[in-house]
C-alpha cells in the first residue's frame, strides 16, 4: 500500500491528524469534538511534539519545491506558495501565543479579534521561509511552558472556523491549521514531481 504524506505525518502527529480528518471531511462540529477529547489536563507534553512534526513537515515541503513554486497561487485565496507558508507560521505561533497568555492570566482587555485570511510576505525566499517555521516552533516551545498544567482554562480568543476554544486545545488547533495549510502545498509540490512526506517516510525513522 502507498504511504501517502498524510499518512506519514500521522505517525508524529497523531492527534492533529485526527482531528483535522473532520476539516477533510467538512464535519466542523466533529473537529471540534475530536480537539477537545485529546486536549485535557497534562496533555501540553504529548502535543508539543506533534507541532514538532507539523513544522518538520512544513520545511520539508519548502526544501522540496523549486525555486520558481514560491511565486506561483498558494492555493488559499490569491496567495501565492510564499504568503501561504508566512501565513501558516505567523498563525500557529500566534494561536499559541494567545493560548499562553489567558493560561497565565495576562489576557490583555484590549486583545484584537482575530483576523483569518492575512497573507505572509511576498518576497520571502526558501531560507527566509524555513526561518519562519523555526522561529514560530520557538515560540511555540516557550509558549506551551506557560498552557501546560492549564490545559483545560477557558480562553477568549474567538476564531470564526472553530469559536472559541480552550487553552490547550488552541495547541492542539494550530498543528490543525498546519495540515490544511500541507493539504494545499502538497498538492502544489505533486505539480512538480515531488513527494515531501511520503518520501521522507520511506528513510529510516521517518517523518521526524
Amino acid at each position: 500500500m502507498t504511504t501517502t504524506w498524510v499518512d506519514a505525518l500521522a505517525v508524529g502527529a497523531p492527534d492533529v491528524v485526527a482531528a483535522w480528518r473532520g476539516i477533510e471531511t467538512k464535519a466542523l462540529l466533529s473537529v471540534r469534538r475530536e480537539v477537545r477529547r485529546r486536549t485535557v489536563a497534562g496533555s501540553t507534553d504529548r502535543i508539543l511534539p506533534q507541532l514538532e512534526a507539523t513544522a518538520a513537515a512544513l520545511v520539508e515541503i519548502v526544501e522540496s519545491l523549486p525555486d520558481d513554486a514560491f511565486g506561483l497561487p498558494g492555493g488559499e485565496s490569491d496567495w501565492t506558495v510564499a504568503e501561504a507558508i508566512g501565513h501558516d507560521a505567523a498563525a500557529r505561533a500566534g494561536l499559541v501565543m494567545a493560548a499562553a497568555l489567558a493560561a497565565s492570566d495576562r489576557w490583555p482587555n484590549d486583545a484584537p479579534v482575530v483576523v483569518p485570511g492575512v497573507p505572509g510576505p511576498a518576497d520571502l525566499d526558501r531560507a527566509g521561509l524555513v526561518g519562519k517555521i523555526d522561529q514560530s516552533q520557538r515560540i511555540i516551545a516557550r509558549s506551551a511552558r506557560q498552557i501546560a498544567g492549564r490545559e483545560i482554562r477557558e480562553c477568549p480568543l474567538e476564531h470564526p472556523l472553530v469559536g472559541r476554544l480552550r487553552c490547550g486545545e488552541w495547541l492542539l488547533f494550530a498543528g490543525v491549521h498546519d495540515v490544511m495549510h500541507l493539504e494545499q502545498l502538497h498538492r502544489i509540490a505533486e505539480l512538480f514531481g515531488a513527494r515531501p512526506g511520503a518520501d521522507l517516510a520511506a528513510r529510516p525513522g521517518g517523518l521526524r
